[in-house]
């Protein structure tokens, strides 16, 4: 997984990124599907992705 930024991130931010990235990692490791941003939209990627898709993301 890469991730680009236009600015630099907190130290913080750094760690909840290391953190989200992490729990991706996990769940791909574990066949479960996750939730990701691309391409400026949400989607959902995995093994076991749900059939019924909402119409929508809130």
């Amino acid at each position: 997984m890469s991730t680009t930024s236009k600015k630099t991130l907190s130290k913080k931010g750094q760690i909840l990124l290391r953190s989200l990235q992490k729990s991706v990692a996990q769940k791909k490791r574990l066949g479960q599907y996750a939730v990701v941003w691309q391409e400026g939209k949400p989607i959902v990627t995995g093994e076991d992705v749900p059939q019924n898709k909402p119409d929508k993301i809130n």
